[in-house]
């Protein structure tokens, strides 16, 4: 049995991973597993950490409604992740009070346990009452934009139901050959056609996994990123995984240094403003603008623009982001269909899976519990 010590060592970790999202910008997905690397938690104390700080950055809008009641003045941000975490505990987890109090204020550092103490114990109180809150927005622990945006652009049901499953941690789902990846990128990979003698451009191709699934049917990938940090992760994972058939290659995707038809299918899998993969990037829902999705928009444009004239008559193209916007997918798609038409592209949907239309020449994947949420548009050069 994991033993009380532990458990607040956990703890302790996570108070201090939360102060470095909040106060240093870190990304939780990045600054997290470096922390962990560097304690002798048990692999469940690990687990353990890692929900207390995914769970408690997703929900912190929620979270902090209720602990906001009892506080007259905001907290340090050490004592604010103490208090996040506390009522993730006894909000969300459904710990015990007696341990959820008492571990997380053994964990708090010691000027603020009084505070924290005596907090947690309303919250507790609080929680076994029920809670209302004044939003759907502040109940789901989203920006208002975001929620009013999904809701306008998906419906309320859909919305909600995108929303309330992103709040829930992500599967991990790996491949045969080890890799992880989630169902709706292996979903995009399998998209783009592949096969002995066939050249595929991975346009944005980090961390490398959808390149590496493409390249193991067979096709030669050239999987390409604009930053060389970036493909770095793409060359780690190639020499990690003994994929045969990938080569990294650094270049700009608005301006490929390729010739004109030199390929047999490109995939564009733009970067985006992640909306549909928020249950993997919990701090991701605080970052992100509607501008952000404007500029991303904007690029994404390019991006696609750039890669017509690189599919060779009788090639596909492939477009994908993992996002729920129709800025980012619908008017991505619109905005290019005259050069579409120009390249001789026409539309080629496929039939019989969950994805669903959601614009001209666009499907959509709402998220779900075993994938992320995605949208594609697939065409074939006649």
């Amino acid at each position: 049995m994991t033993t009380p010590t532990r458990l607040a060592d956990a703890r302790r970790v996570a108070i201090d991973a939360i102060v470095r999202i909040e106060d240093g910008a870190a990304y939780a997905n990045v600054v997290l597993p470096k922390m962990l690397a560097e304690t002798d938690l048990e692999a469940r104390d690990k687990a353990f950490a890692t929900e207390l700080v995914y769970g408690s950055t997703r929900r912190k809008r929620a979270l902090d409604h209720v602990v906001d009641r009892f506080l007259v003045q905001d907290p340090p941000s050490s004592a604010r992740a103490a208090l996040r975490i506390g009522a993730h505990q006894l909000i969300e987890m459904g710990t015990p009070p007696h341990a959820a109090v008492s571990a997380t204020v053994s964990a708090t550092p010691k000027r603020f346990r009084g505070m924290v103490n005596a907090v947690l114990r309303k919250v507790a109180a609080a929680a076994a009452a029920g809670i209302a809150y004044p939003s759907e927005a502040v109940e789901l622990s989203y920006p208002d934009w975001m929620v009013s945006r999904l809701a306008s652009e998906l419906g309320d049901d859909a919305a909600r139901a995108a929303l309330e499953v992103m709040n829930r941690p992500a599967a991990v789902q790996r491949r045969d050959d080890g890799y992880v990846q989630d169902e709706s990128s292996r979903h995009i990979a399998a998209s783009v056609p592949s096969s002995p003698g066939r050249r595929v451009l991975d346009v944005c191709a980090a961390p490398g996994g959808k390149a590496t699934e493409i390249a193991s049917r067979g096709a030669v990938v050239i999987a390409a990123d604009l930053r060389a940090s970036r493909l770095g992760l793409v060359t780690e994972n190639i020499e990690g995984l003994g994929a045969t058939g990938v080569i990294a290659l650094r270049a700009d995707g608005t301006r490929p240094p390729f010739a004109p038809e030199s390929f047999d299918a490109v995939l564009v899998d733009a970067p985006c403003s992640g909306l549909g993969a928020l249950r993997r990037r919990p701090d991701a829902r605080w970052r992100i603008s509607p501008a952000d999705i404007e500029s991303l928009g904007e690029l994404q444009e390019r991006l696609l623009h750039a890669a017509l004239p690189l599919v060779r008559p009788g090639g596909t193209l492939v477009y994908s982001v993992c996002t729920l916007t129709r800025r980012e997918s619908v008017e991505v798609i619109a905005a290019c269909a005259d050069s579409l038409t120009a390249h001789g592209f026409v539309p080629a949907t496929e039939s019989g899976t969950r994805w669903r239309t959601f614009g001209d020449s666009v499907e959509i994947l709402e998220p779900g519990e075993n994938h992320d949420g995605m949208c594609r548009a697939i065409f074939e050069r006649r």
